[in-house]
């Protein structure tokens, strides 16, 4: 297995400035974002956190994922070669390359913190809620219909339930698992920064549409409607958001927890929807787009199944992801200059 791209001596010696440069607006928002973060809890006397997950905070997991990805890309090619892992990882991994993933790494870490700490603070910033109105919205859309009980009357509440929450709960692990591959996979290094800059609006443009509409969804102001579905990891993460609501309702500067319920926009649609559309652009392989699409088809489906989101949510978190991608493709050039390629320091 040789690599063209390692056998150029002038990829490996490009400067750092040049190879950083597609980051640019992504090392923009985690400045603003976090800068933004921090005035929006001193007002409020809040405290900053960094939000958990199923694997730990995310100053943990993130790099963690990453670096399994780089030993994925090293170990194989080790192996086949029967050679060392370290020259392995020199001739692919120069400090260069590195220092840029870990650019990109740590844009979407500040951005992602950022956003989870503005929306925490949204039941203090913006505690009138719309949800009446996009309720009544919601059955306008569905011709005078409650989405959620055609929904139920369609599929039925039981086989239909546990796929869609499987679906629903995939996307924990689908952001930082694209991110790694997005920042370790990419051969061309624009097209790993355009989709952590992607990442990062969503996460940026998410965050204001929380305050500009601010709701809770369906299932949190209408518990009832949902009553017939069974027990799942959907339904578990449901109770667990109301608890932590609560927590930081009655203890704003002790709770352990951070407040993590907003509907509009939904950005588990906008995300989706973004690496849909990026995976269609970039041409990627035709299982790996349909593969996508029919994520993005499932996860919409399992918002409204489950009442996490209204209709319009969805058509809201559309507009995003499609605006992410459109900004940050202008940011690194990629819509633009697609056949000039950006030099990497070494094979990805």
């Amino acid at each position: 297995m040789h690599d063209a791209a390692a056998a150029r001596p002038e990829v490996a010696r490009a400067p750092l400035r040049r190879l950083l440069a597609p980051y640019a607006l992504a090392v923009v928002l985690a400045s603003v974002s976090g800068l933004v973060a921090v005035a929006v809890a001193s007002a409020y006397g809040l405290p900053l956190r960094d939000p958990d997950g199923l694997a730990g905070p995310s100053y943990v997991r993130l790099p963690a994922v990453v670096a399994l990805f780089l030993l994925a890309d090293v170990v194989p090619r080790a192996l086949w070669r029967r050679t060392g892992l370290r020259a392995v990882a020199r001739e692919r991994w120069s400090p260069q390359r590195l220092a840029v993933v870990a650019v990109g790494l740590g844009s979407f870490y500040v951005t992602y913190v950022s956003y989870r700490n503005l929306k925490g603070a949204l039941p203090f910033a913006r505690p009138e809620v719309l949800d009446r109105d996009l309720l009544a919205l919601d059955e306008a859309m569905a011709f005078g219909n409650d989405p959620a009980a055609l929904l139920h009357d369609l599929l039925g509440t039981g086989v239909a339930a546990h796929l869609l929450a499987a679906v629903y709960l995939l996307f924990l692990a689908f952001v930082p698992l694209s991110l790694a591959a997005a920042l370790v996979w990419s051969r061309d290094l624009r097209t790993g920064a355009w989709y952590v800059t992607a990442l990062c609006l969503n996460w940026l443009l998410g965050a204001a549409t929380y305050y500009l509409v601010p709701s809770l969804g369906p299932v949190f102001v209408r518990p009832g409607a949902y009553a017939a579905l069974p027990e799942t990891g959907v339904s578990a993460l449901q109770d667990s958001l109301l608890t932590a609501r609560a927590e930081v309702l009655a203890d704003p500067v002790g709770a352990d927890a951070i407040a993590g319920i907003a509907g509009f926009a939904s950005l588990h649609t906008s995300i989706v929807f973004s690496a849909a559309l990026l995976a269609h652009l970039l041409g990627l392989r035709a299982a790996v787009r349909w593969a996508a699409w029919v994520f993005l088809a499932l996860t919409v489906l399992a918002t409204a199944y489950f009442g996490w989101h209204y209709l319009v949510d969805d058509v809201a978190g559309l507009a995003v992801g499609g605006l992410a991608v459109l900004l940050a493709g202008w940011a690194t050039r990629q819509l633009a200059t697609r056949s000039e390629p950006e030099p990497s320091p070494a094979a990805g």
